[in-house]
């Protein structure tokens, strides 16, 4: 199979859909790849490392969507990316389409093979290959956060760990799941004090089994997730309802009646985001105020770590790119149900539940789309 890596273009995205590492492991399997001359600059791995791996380099996105039969990216492609995708092309990257029904109207048209990392499944009933994306932002999202504080940058002037004889900031964390751990370690690990809601009991328990007793968890209700976004300096969303837009837990009234300068970081925006006052921003420009909340809504915080963030990605994304070159996408998803769960657009249908259900599409069982392909 010929697989194609364009250069992201997102603004101030830096990751890169395959490692050079990635390329020699696919190469040896026999196939060819081409990589769009750049790609790697923001991991510092420059043309001639891909060379050496076995890549060979094309000046433009141009050639690589035109030549290839699977792309292999790290963000959702962009309007004029999506417009070069051919007809029965395998996509395999991040999508997110229940919150963006432009992309989604795009690739149903494009007649793409659409398989998207966040919904592939694990037989522990995980998400593998979107969780160590989440452990990136989990882990952003705290430093970020203790960054808006910082009065210059319009928060509320707080040391995130306070001094001996001051109080720390208080940090509440929606959703325990692997953003919530992540950001929960580093929030201790810098003094705050720390209040993880959930409502699964059981993830209250291993958090508390993890963290002990430096650790505050609530169930969450109304009435507890009001009280403590209320009492919050910094209040981190890290809600995941898999391939579904994100619930807005948090609403414009809450957010108004919270402390001068508090901040929110809302990690769930790739899926609409957790806060009704959320709207995507980039690393250009991170942050803005409503109500005087400063809010850190950026789409792609893993970019911010590009060099960590694509080898921790490419780590679980190598072997399903193996998979599918090996095998053929068709007899790699009939031979794998949790790859097949990452399917979400084949050739105009809609093979996602809950993408069809957010976005109003005739949801179509995968087996039967590609059948029906």
């Amino acid at each position: 199979m010929l697989i194609g890596v364009p250069k992201e273009i997102k603004v101030h995205e830096y990751r890169v859909g395959l490692t050079p590492q990635s390329v020699q492991e696919v190469v040896h399997h026999g196939h060819d790849v081409i990589v769009e001359t750049n790609a790697g600059v923001g991991i510092g791995a420059g043309d001639d490392v891909y060379q050496a791996a076995g890549a060979t380099i094309v000046s433009t996105a141009a050639e690589v969507f035109e030549r290839t039969e699977m792309i292999v990216k790290v963000k959702e492609p962009q309007a004029n990316e999506r417009a070069m995708l051919k007809e029965g092309q395998v996509l395999f990257t991040y999508l997110h389409l229940a919150p963006d029904p432009e992309q989604t109207k795009d690739l149903v048209e494009s007649g793409s093979v659409c398989i998207a990392y966040e919904t592939v499944t694990s037989p522990l009933g995980g998400l593998p290959l979107l969780a160590p994306m989440s452990e990136v932002a989990g882990r952003l999202s705290v430093q970020a956060g203790a960054h808006c504080l910082e009065r210059v940058n319009g928060g509320r002037g707080i040391l995130l760990g306070g001094v001996p004889g001051v109080d720390p900031a208080n940090v509440v964390i929606i959703g325990g799941g692997v953003v919530g751990t992540h950001a929960t370690h580093i929030a201790l690990g810098m003094g705050a004090d720390v209040w993880v809601l959930d409502r699964s009991t059981d993830v209250l328990k291993d958090l508390w089994r993890q963290f002990g007793r430096p650790l505050n968890t609530v169930y969450s209700t109304r009435t507890s997730l009001e009280e403590h976004v209320l009492n919050a300096d910094l209040v981190i969303g890290g809600v995941l309802i898999p391939g579904a837009a994100a619930p807005k837990l948090v609403t414009a009234d809450l957010i108004r009646r919270m402390k001068r300068g508090s901040v929110v970081v809302d990690v769930a925006i790739d899926q609409g985001g957790c806060f009704e006052t959320s709207r995507p921003t980039t690393h250009a420009e991170p942050t803005y105020i409503v109500d005087e909340v400063v809010h850190y809504c950026v789409a792609n915080m893993p970019g911010a770590v590009p060099r960590t963030s694509t080898y921790a990605l490419n780590n679980v994304t190598l072997p399903y790119v193996v998979k599918l070159a090996d095998k053929g996408y068709e007899q790699a998803l009939a031979d794998d149900v949790h790859l097949r769960n990452g399917l979400n657009v084949h050739k105009g249908l809609i093979t996602q539940k809950e993408v069809a259900h957010d976005l109003g599409y005739e949801y179509v069982e995968a087996l039967d789309a590609m059948k029906a392909g």
